[in-house]
């Protein structure tokens, strides 16, 4: 028993142990940087000035603690992440950050430093709240493994619900552009146009082609980086259409009329689709909750009555 304790507690203290080597690392090199960068961030922070001199009556700087402090640190943790993170997995990263709309305004190494943090405050809150517990080891495993699932059931779910919020504005969105663009507006005008007058995830990715178009990227270009930055396939299968329409010189108008009625179709079909799957997602909480409370409710008297002339005969 003594020896299997102990082969459970090496790893656990060992992962526990290079998470705090390295988060002590990151601190040292993200607070002992270089004098010159220190020399900079100071000028910056007092107007410019060449030399620091103390004086009593030097004005206290604008810029709250958080910008003066903390986020030069985390910026620093976050590139001393990046250099020891692994390539591919930092490119991966960066692909499902994009994919969620970057929230918060987050990088890849920032969020790879609150990932370490949540791993780091999981397993040790465990450890710490489980003392004098059997199982401590075993809650601190736990407690790693919630750590290390969390962020990216967070970042996964932050993706689904920006698809789903596009592929719920994608219908409304290419009626406006058909009735803008048959009205007599050029494409890019059009797009501007309904850009300016509504909002949400879609509109954001339409903007940003825009703009990324004013800026000389051209626009089959744009429309297709616009495609990988969403991954929705109804999404992609329109920006395919516009791109072949630009390449062939086809009408942009008849292609939007035709894919707005594609779009209008494909979405009553996945709400018929939702429809025929209520009643099996209907038959778990039935079978679970509500059918075992009414056979208490029915049979519950039924069965009392059973039990007492059962127990009268048997006597």
């Amino acid at each position: 028993m003594f020896r299997e304790g102990i082969s459970i507690l090496l790893p656990v203290l060992g992962l526990v142990g290079v998470s705090v080597g390295m988060i002590v690392y990151l601190v040292g090199v993200a607070v002992y940087a270089p004098r010159e960068k220190v020399e900079r961030r100071l000028d910056r922070t007092l107007g410019g000035s060449q030399s620091f001199q103390a004086d009593a009556t030097m004005p206290l700087p604008d810029e709250p603690f958080w910008q003066r402090v903390v986020a030069p640190l985390f910026q620093g943790l976050s590139r001393q992440v990046m250099r020891i993170t692994p390539v591919g997995w930092s490119n991966s990263l960066r692909h499902k950050l994009v994919l969620a709309g970057n929230p918060g305004g987050l990088e890849t190494g920032q969020f790879l430093v609150i990932y370490i943090l949540v791993i780091c405050v999981f397993t040790f809150g465990a450890f710490i709240l489980t003392v004098g517990a059997d199982q401590q080891i075993l809650f601190a495993g736990i407690g790693l493994g919630l750590g290390l699932l969390l962020p990216d059931m967070w970042l996964k779910q932050r993706i689904q619900a920006r698809q789903k919020a596009i592929l719920k504005t994608l219908p409304s969105f290419l009626d406006l552009l058909t009735v803008s663009v048959e009205a007599g507006l050029g494409f890019d005008a059009a797009l501007s146009k309904v850009t300016s007058r509504e909002q949400g995830p879609l509109v954001e990715e339409f903007q940003r082609v825009l703009q990324e178009i004013r800026m000389g990227k051209a626009r089959r270009d744009a429309l297709r980086d616009l495609g990988g930055r969403t991954e929705v396939k109804e999404l992609s299968s329109f920006l395919s259409a516009l791109i072949q329409a630009d390449q062939l010189g086809v009408s942009v108008g008849n292609v939007l009329r035709v894919q707005a009625q594609q779009m209008r179709r494909s979405r009553r079909q996945r709400a018929e689709e939702a429809a025929m799957k209520a009643p099996i997602k209907m038959l778990f909480p039935l079978v679970l909750f509500i059918f075992p409370s009414l056979f208490i409710v029915l049979l519950g008297p039924a069965v009392i009555q059973m039990v007492g002339t059962f127990g009268q005969i048997m006597r």
